[in-house]
């Protein structure tokens, strides 16, 4: 079960952490409603008073000011549950450095400040019903400013958290360039604002936790705008490609972890005269997910360093991200079949694993669109 990870007491504290007080709780944390608000409160603060907490915010913004290539090896930790990030504070990064790069005295007053001391938390919206999220030059939410206010009008979906965020990012059209890339704008809207609504929970393979939103003729102040008005994608590029890094850091945990399970079904479960272990077919299955896990893990690795050396970085998080997803989903589909019908059942974390794996695969570009991107790169390289 060797794991290129850290052999630092930090690291061994928040695998502890995660062990011992996050993996508990996850099918009450899942589970939502007050109680499971109430653990992860609970949770949050118990990493605060532990020194785990924000380990990769700047440290001006409270965090620990942890650089990705030394925070990387410990999102993997944090990762192996899926809500490791929000109980430690680290799910915040993407929200933390967009408002602190671009967001005005205001923003960051009002809605920076307060959101990583834990005071109110953020939600992103860009995608729309009845829009490919794969293409931006579809949306059809619109922002008009008048005088001093923004007027915003539409309806986004895939909001994650918005039921309970203090405020949601959304992506508007604000200018008429037949250019998509200086067309649209980022702006905060405060979700108590006067016509925000949330319209329904989505269901994801059956999981809550994301959320459809209407905008109807929502007014915000004009310095609620993030960066300069039309320059929104490219922040969002920004965004995307240290969130896709994130992502397959954390999936990178929820691999090890799924690999973890079936060794030790393999070891400790006997049929047919001996252990599991002992079956040649089944050692190819542990042979396959080590290979998998390794491989993705190096392009993982590629991306991070790609992104702390700055450039464009669309070749390495592109393809890290659409091999380190399907890798999740073999490694944990692979634990499935060694563990047998208890496998599919709720007695193990491998369906909720399962969920996240198959998601990945389409939630935050889909396999198809990071294979042409990366393919197109290939073949045009930069001169």
């Amino acid at each position: 079960m060797t794991e290129t990870l850290p052999r630092t007491d930090l690291a061994g504290r928040i695998r502890a952490f995660v062990a011992d007080r996050i993996i508990p709780e996850e099918t009450l944390l899942l589970a939502g409603g007050e109680a499971g608000a109430r653990t992860m409160r609970t949770l949050q603060h118990e990493a605060r008073k532990a020194g785990l907490w924000a380990l990769p915010l700047p440290a001006h913004l409270g965090g620990h000011g942890l650089d990705l290539r030394t925070y990387a090896p410990l999102a993997e930790i944090e990762g192996r549950s899926d809500l490791g990030p929000t109980a430690l504070g680290s799910d915040l990064l993407l929200d933390a450095i967009m408002l602190d790069r671009h967001g005005t005295t205001t923003v960051r007053d009002r809605h920076l400040a307060p959101m990583v001391s834990g005071a109110g938390g953020p939600s992103f919206a860009m995608t729309e019903p009845g829009v490919a999220g794969s293409d931006p030059s579809g949306l059809s939410t619109t922002a008009t400013l008048d005088g001093d206010t923004w007027r915003i009008a539409g309806r986004k979906w895939f909001t994650s958290r918005a039921a309970t965020a203090a405020f949601t990012t959304v992506v508007c059209r604000t200018e008429t360039a037949a250019d998509i890339r200086n067309a649209f704008s980022l702006l905060v809207v405060p979700t108590d604002a006067a016509g925000y609504r949330v319209v329904r929970e989505l269901t994801v393979l059956g999981a809550g936790g994301q959320y459809e939103i209407a905008l109807d003729d929502v007014r915000v102040p004009a310095d609620h705008l993030l960066g300069e008005p039309g320059r929104g994608l490219r922040i969002v590029g920004e965004r995307l490609a240290l969130g896709r890094t994130l992502r397959c850091l954390r999936w990178l945990g929820q691999a090890q972890r799924a690999h973890e399970l079936m060794l030790t079904r393999l070891i400790t479960r006997h049929a047919h005269g001996g252990p599991l272990a002992e079956q040649q077919l089944l050692q190819s299955l542990v042979f396959d997910s080590h290979a998998d896990i390794a491989a993705a893990r190096a392009l993982t690795y590629a991306a991070v360093d790609a992104l702390a050396n700055g450039g464009d970085t669309r070749v390495e998080v592109g393809t890290a991200k659409v091999v380190t997803a399907r890798a999740l989903q073999a490694v944990v589909d692979r634990a499935i079949q060694v563990h047998g019908a208890e496998g599919l059942t709720g007695d193990t974390p491998l369906p909720m694993l399962a969920r996240t794996a198959r998601a990945a695969r389409i939630l935050d570009g889909p396999d198809e669109l990071h294979i042409t991107t990366v393919a197109r790169r290939l073949l045009n390289p930069p001169r």
